[in-house]
């Protein structure tokens, strides 16, 4: 199979996420002759990436990446109707490999689920398909790999929670940054300064639980002297399991979500 950036990839949508990916793609060193975005009304795509509303006829696309909304699946299938491709990348949440096999001519499906990081090579892509080409799955490491952390998930069935956890992640991590501010704010810092810090604190945060060889946890009980202001607020945190217990029922009602909208696909 041929290396995703070295033939015609096709971007159907180019919204936040398929836009983000672009964005990686291009200055990671993807040439921008090879891709092409279609979108309902053209997309404002990097130099040199061609833009258009409808399916070219020039080309056949070594590679389909489908971006759009899982909403919008059926219509895009229209679009498709008389494509093949060797590969076919869909990072519609909640939308499953089977569902796809019936809508769309693909020697290979591979489900996506990047998060929004991707933009900066910072992200998660978790990788699934059900076969076990070994070229598949290269191929697809390589479109997932300049986007930052990639994870192959073994069990479809993971997937809803991976997207819970991942994908939706990012949008939980910035609520916590907005409402450490806002706890900063209601202790009489001016909202700037708040969220300058807040937001720096997650960032070094974060950063240093990547490179760390112990866990977030044994990070956690390091700052926090026995006695001690962290200590303190820590306890807060872990009464009755009260962080754990929120962040366990946001992610479920995500994944619920998910299969949901699997469940809408198979339809």
């Amino acid at each position: 199979m041929t290396p995703p950036f070295d033939a015609p990839l096709w971007l159907i949508g180019c919204g936040n996420m398929g836009g983000a990916m672009l964005q990686r793609w291009i200055a990671a060193g993807a040439d921008p002759a090879l891709v092409t975005v279609v979108t309902r009304t053209g997309a404002n795509v990097p130099t040199g990436v061609r833009s258009l509303t409808a399916v070219p006829i020039d080309a056949e696309p070594a590679t389909i990446v489908l971006a759009v909304k899982p909403q919008q699946l059926d219509a895009v299938v229209p679009l498709l109707a008389h494509v093949e491709t060797p590969l076919l990348v869909s990072i519609l949440a909640g939308v499953e490999a089977s569902a796809l096999a019936t809508r769309f001519r693909a020697d290979a499906i591979v489900r996506a689920m990047p998060n929004l990081p991707v933009a900066i090579g910072k992200g998660v892509t978790a990788l699934h398909t059900d076969g076990g080409d070994v070229a598949v799955r290269a191929a697809a490491t390589a479109l997932a790999t300049p986007l930052g952390l990639v994870e192959w998930i073994d069990g479809a069935a993971q997937f809803d929670a991976v997207t819970a956890l991942a994908g939706c992640g990012p949008g939980f991590t910035f609520r916590f940054i907005d409402a450490l501010a806002a706890a900063g704010v209601a202790l009489g810092l001016g909202a700037d300064q708040a969220l300058r810090l807040a937001t720096a604190t997650v960032e070094g945060s974060g950063a240093m639980a990547a490179r760390a060889d112990v866990t977030p946890a044994v990070l956690a009980d390091r700052v926090a002297s026995p006695g001690g202001s962290t200590r303190e607020g820590l306890n807060v945190l872990n009464a009755d399991d009260a962080l754990v217990d929120l962040l366990t029922r946001t992610l479920a009602a995500s994944a619920k979500r998910n299969a949901e909208m699997a469940a809408a696909a198979r339809e």
